[in-house]
């Protein structure tokens, strides 16, 4: 276990970044959040950059060991502090597991999380083909739980972390989460775990309304 808190550079706003500090909260880490300012171009800054070239957050340091991109940060916190309990050993649960990082990397990014970040950030992205890519996921996901209680199975895993951020802040991208009552159950069964901890909300999207 961590001598030293855990350092995590993250912008409160960032899913990915928040992604990492539920992660911690739920191991119970200690850790010591280091903002950075994306608005003003922190993240490109060579000092930043020799923390991650990709020049994008988060990034951890646990005592000298530095690690960027929160999907292999959350494996890493799994793997060295979870005791089996986020990220089963078992070769076909650890499948499972996997596929929905890859699904948090790929269509989540592509769908909701674009969606929010035209509305939060004003990227240039087209509203109308993320909000489409967005209800396309959200509908599988959907599916999904109605036979289980967290997407691999019936206890929370990385696949569930990997995938809350952006999917319960959806609506701040014009995203409604109204036709999607498993998926809802799903958010607040999340939201119950001991240690839980939540993202910031913008007034934006359907939230601002």
């Amino acid at each position: 276990m961590s001598i030293q808190p855990i350092k995590l550079y993250h912008h409160p706003l960032s899913g990915h970044a928040h992604r990492v500090e539920l992660m911690l909260s739920l191991l119970g880490l200690p850790s010591e959040l280091v903002f950075v300012d994306l608005a003003n171009g922190a993240h490109k800054q060579p000092e930043f950059l020799a923390l991650n070239p990709f020049g994008q957050v988060p990034v951890i340091d646990d005592n000298g060991t530095l690690l960027s991109d929160s999907n292999a940060i959350l494996v890493y916190l799994a793997t060295r502090y979870g005791n089996g309990r986020w990220l089963p050993s078992e070769p076909v649960a650890q499948a499972k597991v996997q596929r929905w990082l890859s699904v948090a990397a790929g269509q989540i990014a592509a769908g909701p999380a674009r969606a929010r970040l035209i509305t939060v950030f004003g990227a240039p992205y087209n509203a109308a083909q993320c909000i489409a890519l967005s209800h396309a996921l959200l509908q599988v996901v959907e599916g999904e739980l109605r036979h289980s209680a967290f997407l691999a199975g019936d206890q929370a895993t990385l696949a569930d972390i990997a995938a809350y951020s952006y999917i319960a802040h959806a609506p701040e991208g014009n995203v409604s989460l109204a036709d999607y009552p498993h998926l809802r159950g799903w958010l607040s069964r999340i939201e119950a775990l001991p240690g839980f901890v939540p993202m910031p909300r913008s007034a934006v999207g359907l939230h601002s309304v």
